[in-house]
């Protein structure tokens, strides 16, 4: 079995937060370091942290970036309240940069990004989020990394455990097996989706844009 040394950002988060305790209990994983303005809070044998205020600009940390064979980038923010400039710098210029600073220390990265559902990638489309994060998409694939990949995850049932669960998820967590039964390829659990990055590493997938089914195919792939 293949052992993965990862980079994870947006810890604190829930996508992010489900991930990493994924990556912590999987076997295929050797070393997690999460890489954030303030610490994820949990203790592992297996994590590391580096705490740095200014993720715009990582140039400062970039010596302790390397031999690292993947990044999981779960670091986002909602578009809600923010100009297109605004919910650009954070969703594609924040992650660009990030990118190429882990290349240029790692030239067999494979780069795992968090996108979302109906994600735009023609960068055309009316709404202003999928738009953006089209165009996220689209640029990292661009890079010479040993392997780009797009997740574009819906609603995820959490993980026992976790810490960061949005609100609204505790009162339509419940939906969750009826959704499941109704509209199989339109709901994940958090652990189809971490398991997925991490065989997307470790295995390989042959597309760069996983849809939801494509996520719950990959983690079922032995």
């Amino acid at each position: 079995m293949k052992e993965i040394k990862v980079i994870l950002t947006g810890a604190t988060g829930m996508v992010g937060d489900g991930v990493l305790l994924e990556c912590l209990e999987n076997p295929s994983v050797k070393e997690v370091l999460a890489v954030g303005r303030k610490s994820c809070g949990r203790k592992h044998e297996k994590l590391k942290e580096i705490i740095h205020a200014d993720m715009y600009d990582i140039s400062g940390i970039a010596y302790q970036l390397t031999g690292y064979d993947a990044c999981f980038f779960c670091l986002g923010a909602t578009s809600v309240g923010k100009t297109e400039e605004e919910y650009t710098k954070i969703t594609h210029t924040l992650t660009l940069d990030f990118a190429k600073v882990l290349l240029s220390k790692n030239k067999d990265m494979t780069f795992c990004f968090i996108s979302g559902a109906a994600t735009d990638s023609t960068e055309k489309g009316k709404i202003m989020w999928a738009r953006v994060k089209g165009r996220a998409e689209n640029d990292l694939m661009k890079l010479p990394f040993k392997k780009a990949y797009n997740f574009r995850p819906g609603f995820m049932k959490p993980t026992e455990g976790q810490n960061n669960v949005h609100s609204a998820y505790k009162f339509v967590n419940w939906l969750y097996p009826v959704a499941r039964s109704v509209f199989p390829n339109h709901v994940s659990t958090m652990k189809e989706v971490a398991l997925a990055m991490i065989k997307s590493v470790t295995l390989g997938y042959d597309k760069q844009v996983l849809e939801i089914k494509d996520m719950i195919e990959l983690a079922n792939k032995a």
